[in-house]
């Protein structure tokens, strides 16, 4: 099964991630991040999150087929897919169609004191 993890942690983290990794030459496990818990749940919106699990392990589709699953409007949906291809959450075939590369969504940060 193909898991990317969600997190939230700072940026320097992430660059230092990718710096052992790029020295390393081993793939590290697929991740995205984002700064702080407000970033992430501004990207990945309640109707984002529907969207993302129609189409986790569904192969690719084009917007309009993802419109019909969520019961939504194919621009409004379009929008959506837009935030979400620039989050790096979903990728763009070659012919136009729209995937979401991953089988599992594994969201792992922590609330704590200031």
């Amino acid at each position: 099964m193909k898991t990317v993890t969600i997190d939230v942690r700072p940026l320097t983290d992430t660059l230092g991630d990718f710096a052992l990794t790029w020295k390393s030459g081993k793939a590290s496990a697929p991740r995205i991040s984002f700064e702080s818990p407000e970033l992430l749940f501004k990207v990945l919106s309640g109707k984002r999150w529907e969207l993302l699990n129609v189409m986790t392990g569904a192969g690719a589709m084009y917007i309009r087929e993802a419109a019909r699953r969520v019961g939504r409007d194919v621009k409004a949906v379009h929008g959506d897919v837009t935030a979400l291809l620039n989050a790096g959450l979903l990728s763009k075939t070659d012919d136009g169609m729209i995937v979401f590369p991953y089988d599992a969504i594994h969201v792992d940060f922590m609330l704590k004191v200031a």
